[in-house]
């Protein structure tokens, strides 16, 4: 994946943690594998995957994934179980930046950038409603509109235990469906410099990971539904089903995953064109 993904600056590389629901086997005690990987959004490629026995395990195995990568000029987001003082030290020391959801389990944390907020907004409660970067979609029966704002938070007191912290992102979401109107509010921190564009980009890319990787690894690959569970197989079969991906979207032909897999298996030509032999 080096040699087909070698320059990662100014990439967005998502890295969160997918359970393979059939490795399991009760009869001997055996839990389902979580696997961990690092997912390169805008290319839609898998640069990496580290094996966990349960998902609470996250925590200790991305730090070991991050020093697998190369992530020099990247920009690392991961969601509220990977906002970790660990985690952020981890990506800055291979030179990437960071963007971490932020919620309760940094509770003095969360509670100082919700405060900041709070306090912002009422200081300037005549403009705030304009500040940051909004998006507006319509589909499927709602309407939603994001607005990001990112502050400035590299003069605050006591956050040097965040490595290369310097800014702090609120994103509001108002929905408007059937079923009435909802908001929320959702933070970050980041080590970047505050950018709200920037950072609307990321977090929404964040998703790629699930949309791209996860529900792929289901609905074209069938992963959940596999029984494979001995030794490494689920592992190791998680390695391949990843690779078998990176390189049909590698491929130039305009298809979908589905429609390519069936191609390369009734067409031994193209299953050369997408192996590169």
């Amino acid at each position: 994946m080096g040699t087909l993904c070698p320059n990662l600056d100014g990439q967005i590389v998502a890295i969160d943690g997918k359970t393979a629901r059939g490795s399991h086997q009760r009869l001997c005690g055996k839990q389902a594998i979580h696997v961990v990987s690092a997912f390169v959004c805008d290319h839609g490629l898998t640069l990496g995957q580290v094996k966990t026995e349960e998902k609470s395990n996250e925590i200790t195995a991305i730090p070991e994934l991050i020093a697998a990568l190369d992530l020099r000029g990247s920009i690392v987001t991961l969601d509220a179980m990977g906002c970790q003082k660990e985690i952020a030290k981890a990506i800055v020391s291979e030179d990437g930046d960071y963007v971490l959801g932020l919620k309760g389990n940094q509770g003095t944390l969360s509670d100082k950038v919700k405060g900041f907020f709070n306090e912002t907004e009422w200081r300037n409660y005549k403009d705030f409603s304009s500040w940051g970067h909004r998006t507006e979609e319509k589909g499927h029966g709602r309407a939603e509109t994001r607005c990001c704002v990112a502050l400035a938070c590299d003069h605050w007191e006591n956050i040097e235990a965040w490595i290369g912290l310097k800014s702090v992102t609120m994103v509001e979401y108002l929905r408007q469906s059937g079923e009435g109107i909802s908001s929320e509010k959702r933070y970050y921190i980041s080590s970047l410099a505050p950018d709200s564009k920037k950072f609307a980009q990321a977090i929404r890319s964040h998703w790629e990971i699930e949309n791209r990787l996860h529900l792929c690894l289901d609905m074209t690959f069938n992963e959940d539904a596999s029984r494979i569970r001995t030794d490494h197989a689920p592992e190791n079969m998680s390695i391949v089903k990843k690779i078998a991906m990176n390189l049909l979207r590698l491929n130039s032909l305009k298809r979908s995953l589905p429609k390519k897999r069936l191609k390369a298996c009734l067409n031994n030509e193209y299953l050369a064109d997408v192996l590169g032999i």
